[in-house]
């Protein structure tokens, strides 16, 4: 699982009348002991009652209470006995029972299509779906997201976790889509909407950092800190710096798609032109090269890689990243566009270490922010990182 997947300043916190504030309350506790001991069982598979007590440091009666509650609650299973035991009391094993959740997983990402997926606590896929989004924007764009969250819901073979969202757009802590000019959004509170309809527990964020939560977790992520770059439906980028995730006071950090390019450039998506979106968003690039030669179309493609190198130069530079991840189609990033903008970034940068930075794709290809939107919800649910 993830390193930090949700650092502290994007959980969602809990609302606890009457709790004094720094008081740490028994049910405080005992979330903590399952998240605990759940870990563990994630991590390292299947293990006694006694070696979960070593592991954890927990008191061997905590973890069987901790055990049976989670046996009640069929997130885990007992296995038998551990093989090879021949003397005194043979140990029964504890392990995760991969169908005892799902998680609902949607991109919102794509520009002709919205994406779904149902996972189970392995992370294996039960189902993958789409819906085409015809151009849909404001209230049918949402319209749309949760008819699909709601086909997933109702083809999932067990309970339902919860469902987590990775979206375009400005996205604050409570999953209110601020501002998501190429859906229409402005003010959405998705997760609401969602939780309304479904009526399970929902998590929405910004794609781009979901995306880079994902590689860092299930990529090739150093942990060490990455600049994930989502381009699709429009421009964004998730900023990981030293296991956490950069998300601004108002959650716009990474928000790179409306930096101003060309002061006389193509009209944009938020009214400005010349933004960076607008020269290298996918629908805009698959415009600009339909019916070119392949030689013509690497030359428009280098263009705009060169055009995004000169937006990613100083950010690398200001906050000492070296990892600089594309995520979008493969077929239009990984080429001319992806060489481009890595000659640029190295022509404006000095490095400070002994390495450069590398520019490359997304080691999840087009599935990383629906592995981000599992992780979400298996941290905020199970305390799972």
């Amino acid at each position: 699982m993830a390193r930090n997947v949700a650092p502290a300043e994007v959980r969602r916190p809990s609302a606890r009348t009457g709790s004094t504030a720094g008081k740490i309350l028994p049910s405080d506790a005992r979330i903590h002991h399952r998240s605990l001991v759940l870990q563990h069982l994630f991590d390292g598979g299947p293990v006694s009652r006694a070696d979960l007590a070593r592991l954890t440091g927990l008191a061997r009666v905590t973890v069987s209470d901790v055990v049976a509650d989670l046996l009640e609650s069929d997130l885990i299973v007992e296995l038998g006995v551990r093989p090879g035991t021949h003397m005194g009391k043979p140990a029964t094993l504890v392990g995760v029972n991969v169908s005892g959740g799902f998680v609902v997983c949607l991109d919102l990402s794509d520009d002709t299509v919205l994406r779904g997926a149902l996972v189970d606590l392995a992370g294996s896929r039960v189902k993958t779906t789409q819906v085409d989004l015809d151009g849909a924007t404001g209230q049918a764009a949402v319209d749309k997201t949760i008819a699909l969250a709601k086909h997933l819901v109702k083809t999932s073979p067990g309970r339902v976790l919860g469902i987590g969202v990775g979206t375009p757009g400005v996205v604050t802590v409570d999953g209110v889509v601020r501002r998501a000019p190429n859906l229409g959004w402005t003010n959405v509170d998705l997760r609401t909407e969602l939780e309304e309809a479904l009526g399970h527990p929902t998590h929405v964020a910004n794609d781009a950092d979901t995306a880079a939560l994902a590689e860092d977790t299930f990529g090739e992520g150093s942990g060490s800190g990455l600049l994930l770059v989502e381009i699709g439906h429009g421009v964004g980028a998730g900023i990981l710096l030293d296991g956490s995730l950069l998300r601004g006071p108002d959650g716009a950090a990474g928000e790179i798609g409306h930096v101003n390019v060309l002061a006389d450039g193509p009209e944009c998506s938020c009214g400005r032109r010349g933004c960076l979106e607008s020269l290298v968003a996918v629908p805009r690039l698959r415009a600009k090269i339909k019916g070119l030669s392949e030689a013509e179309a690497a030359g428009v493609l280098a263009a705009a890689g060169r055009q995004l190198g000169k937006i990613l130069a100083p950010i690398t530079q200001a906050l000492g990243l070296r990892d600089v991840v594309l995520s979008g189609p493969d077929e239009l990033l990984n080429g001319p566009l992806l060489q481009a903008a890595e000659s640029t970034v190295l022509a404006l940068t000095r490095p400070f270490g002994d390495e450069h930075v590398r520019l490359r794709m997304s080691a999840l290809g087009h599935d990383g922010i629906l592995a981000g939107a599992a992780a979400h919800v298996l941290d905020r649910e199970l305390g799972l990182s």
